[in-house]
């Protein structure tokens, strides 16, 4: 297997991760990097001869993926995400990719009452996920309560009436926005889209499939070359090794949500890493893992989410969904 790594400017690279790597198995390309803390993936179902053309491919779908990472990581400075925090208290312009994730959040916490709230991150500063028996004091959680809340947040979609407004957002003074609970799925699902539309402006002759896997959030642009489907394996919680189901996947999109690498053990009871925005404390009685299918990755992590956040519930809840779903309880 014929290994290449891929070089960036720093301005491509602001996060300095590892050069990507770009390798061939026996029928097709493998693209290999880091981003989002997680190990990222796009398989590239095109024959050999089409080398070139899959290294464009490549470079476009890292860059892509870690402007978006920079773009909104609360972890790094001099991005959108920072500037949004730099003007509280008052209406600020959003451009259009932000004010579609803004929209998409909105529907979200409103078809969960509530309980998918992006403001809910700052919990993040008392709650720590590491598989250790450590919890918060009750009083530090109730302190960050009057921060949370999406209904306190305001914005504007933007107008297209001859005015030609932007959207707006006005965001409370010590309120914090935290992406990452969609933008992985985001990235999956513009990397997939953005991929198939430079092989179909490049003008390729051949029949072509690709697949982004983001650390276990999946889409794909159909079936094999041969006609095959992709082969999608669901670890099973505690065993990584060992898998809980095998899946074929020809359309559409995965994701999977679960308390195998984030949670608490407390008196031989597991807490997931999911937190009730209204209380601040983790969902009680959570799946140890949900996968679910359709369309777009990011429909399919919401579902996903929403569906943990039911607690006991989640079953019935997917089952209202109408789509295919694997949970481990």
């Amino acid at each position: 297997m014929l290994k290449q790594l891929l070089s960036f400017d720093a301005v491509d690279n602001p996060a300095g991760h590892p050069a990507p790597e770009l390798s061939r198995t026996a029928d097709f390309f493998v693209l290999r990097f880091q981003a989002m803390a997680s190990p990222c993936e796009l398989l590239i179902d095109l024959p050999e001869s089409e080398r070139a053309r899959v290294e464009r491919l490549a470079r476009l779908a890292v860059k892509e993926t870690w402007r978006i990472e920079h773009k909104y990581s609360r972890y790094c400075s001099g991005n959108r995400h920072e500037r949004l925090h730099q003007q509280p208290d008052q209406w600020q312009d959003l451009d259009d990719e932000t004010a579609r994730l803004i929209a998409f959040a909105d529907q979200a916490w409103q078809l969960s009452d509530g309980l998918f709230d992006l403001t809910s991150g700052i919990l993040g500063k008392v709650w720590r996920f590491d598989g250790s028996d450590r919890f918060p004091q009750a009083e530090q959680v109730e302190a960050l309560l009057p921060l949370i809340g999406w209904q306190k947040l305001r914005w504007q979609p933007a107008t297209d009436n001859g005015t030609n407004k932007p959207a707006q957002l006005y965001l409370p003074a010590e309120m914090e926005l935290d992406f990452g609970g969609i933008g992985k799925e985001y990235a999956v699902d513009r990397v997939l889209g953005l991929s198939i539309a430079l092989l179909q402006q490049s003008n390729i002759h051949c029949h072509y499939s690709l697949l982004v896997n983001f650390g276990g959030d999946i889409a794909c642009s159909g079936p094999r070359i041969n006609a095959a489907a992709w082969k999608v394996a669901i670890e099973t919680p505690d065993q990584q090794e060992q898998t809980a189901a095998l899946l074929t996947l020809t359309a559409g999109a995965l994701a999977t949500s679960g308390d195998s690498q984030r949670f608490l053990l407390k008196d031989g009871q597991r807490y997931s890493h999911l937190l009730n925005p209204h209380t601040g404390w983790p969902i009680a009685n959570a799946a140890r893992s949900i996968t679910v299918a359709a369309p777009t990755c990011s429909q399919s992590g919401l579902i996903t989410s929403l569906a943990l956040l039911q607690g006991a519930g989640a079953a019935a809840y997917l089952q209202q969904t109408g789509l295919k779903y694997w949970l481990v309880d």
